[in-house]
C-alpha cells in the first residue's frame, strides 16, 4: 500500500481528518470498473477543487451484518480493497465500522453528522445505486437534492456496462463460480487475485514432481473448483525482508478427489522455482481457467494430466498481459 495513503477509522482524531476533501463513497467489493468511474469522479472533483480525494467505505461489509448466517463471497478483504483503492490514485480512505449503532442511523443523521460534521466533506461521488442510512433510505437522489444547503457538489455516476450488461460485485462473483475468469477480469479491469499465508499440507506434490505451496482462503470463497494459470507475487519473506519476488505458474483450487476430498485448498505449483516458501505470504491473481477437478483412477494418469496442465498454463500467461502492471498492487 502507497506509504502517502492514508486510512482513517472512527477513532481517527478529528483534527487529523484533512478537512474539505471530497470522497467516493461505496462498499467498493473488488473495486471493479463501476467503482472506478465512481473514484474517477471524486479524482476530478477533488483536482478541480485542490483538495484531497478520499473512499468512504464501511467494514465489515454490511451484508455481513445483516445476514450473518449467510455465506459472503467477498471478492476483497479489507486488507486488498485498501491497496486496490491506494493504487487508484486516492489520497486515503475512511473506513466506517458497520454495526448496530451505524445500522441504525438514519440517512439525515449520516449526512449531516458523519459526511459533513466529521469528515466536513467540500463534494461526493456515488454510484446510482449506492444506498445507505437507516431502511436504506438514504439515495443519490438525496445527496442531489440536499447539495444546495450543504454547500457540497456531487456527482452521481451511471452503471458501467461491458457487452450491454451492468458491472457489478454480484455479476463478478457469479463469474468466478463459473470459472469465467477472462469476464471476471474485464469487469474488475485486471485479474482477480487472493492473498495468504503458506501453509504445510500432505507434501503429496513433492512425490509427484509437482511441489505446490499451499494456501487456506476464506471458507466462503465462492471461486470455481479446478486449475488455473496463474501470476504469482512474494510480498512478505520468512525474514520480513523486502524482498519481492514474482512467478508464473498453475493452481489447483478444490478439494483433491483423488486423494483426500477434504476441505477446499488453493495448491500453487510455480513455474521454475526451488526453495521453501512456508510461511511466506503470496498474492495469487488468476489469469485462465484450465479445466475442471477431476478424479484419477492412477497416479500415472494424474501426473501426465499434470503436465498438460502446465503446458496450457504457461502458453496461456504468454498470452497475457503483466497482471502486476494491471493491478498496481500484487508482488
Amino acid at each position: 500500500m502507497s506509504t502517502g495513503f492514508t486510512v482513517i477509522r472512527d477513532n481517527t482524531p478529528e483534527s487529523a481528518i484533512p478537512k474539505g476533501a471530497v470522497v467516493a463513497m461505496g462498499n467498493f467489493d473488488g473495486v471493479h470498473l463501476g467503482h472506478r468511474a465512481v473514484i474517477g469522479a471524486a479524482l476530478a472533483m477533488g483536482r478541480a477543487r485542490g483538495v484531497p480525494a478520499l473512499a468512504v467505505t464501511f467494514e465489515p461489509h454490511p451484508r455481513s451484518f445483516f445476514s450473518p448466517n449467510t455465506p459472503q463471497f467477498r471478492l476483497t478483504d479489507e486488507t486488498n480493497k485498501l491497496r486496490l483503492l491506494a493504487a487508484t490514485g486516492l489520497a486515503g480512505a475512511v473506513v466506517m465500522t458497520f454495526d448496530k449503532a451505524r445500522a441504525g442511523t438514519t440517512a439525515q443523521d449520516f449526512i449531516h453528522h458523519d459526511l459533513i460534521g466529521r469528515l466536513g466533506i467540500s463534494g461526493i461521488a456515488v454510484g446510482y445505486d449506492f444506498h445507505f442510512g437507516k431502511g436504506r433510505v438514504g439515495s443519490p437522489s438525496l445527496l442531489v437534492a440536499e447539495a444546495p444547503r450543504l454547500g457540497i457538489e456531487v456527482d452521481v455516476q451511471a452503471h458501467v456496462d461491458i457487452a450491454e450488461r451492468p458491472v457489478s460485485s454480484s455479476a463478478i462473483r457469479m463469474a468466478l463460480a463459473e470459472g469465467q475468469v477472462d469476464d471476471a477480469t474485464t469487469m474488475l479491469g485486471g485479474p482477480w487475485f487472493v492473498t495468504g499465508k503458506v501453509i504445510h499440507g500432505e507434501k503429496r506434490g513433492r512425490d509427484l514432481g509437482y511441489p505446490t505451496a499451499n494456501i487456506r482462503l476464506d471458507k466462503h470463497c465462492g471461486l470455481k473448483h479446478g486449475i488455473y494459470a496463474v501470476r504469482v507475487g512474494k510480498a512478505q519473506s520468512k525474514d520480513k525482508g523486502n524482498d519481492k519476488v514474482r512467478f508464473d505458474g498453475v493452481a489447483s483450487f478444490g478439494r483433491r478427489p483423488t486423494f483426500d476430498n477434504g476441505a477446499p485448498l488453493l495448491e500453487v505449483f510455480l513455474f521454475d522455482f526451488k526453495g521453501d516458501l512456508y510461511d511466506t505470504v503470496l498474492d495469487v491473481a488468476f489469469i485462465s481457467f484450465i479445466r475442471e477437478e477431476l478424479k484419477f483412477d492412477t497416479i500415472e494418469a494424474l501426473i501426465r494430466q499434470m503436465d498438460d496442465d502446465s503446458a496450457k498454463a504457461r502458453a496461456a500467461l504468454a498470452a497475457a498481459p503483466d497482471a502486476f502492471t494491471q493491478l498496481g498492487v500484487i508482488g
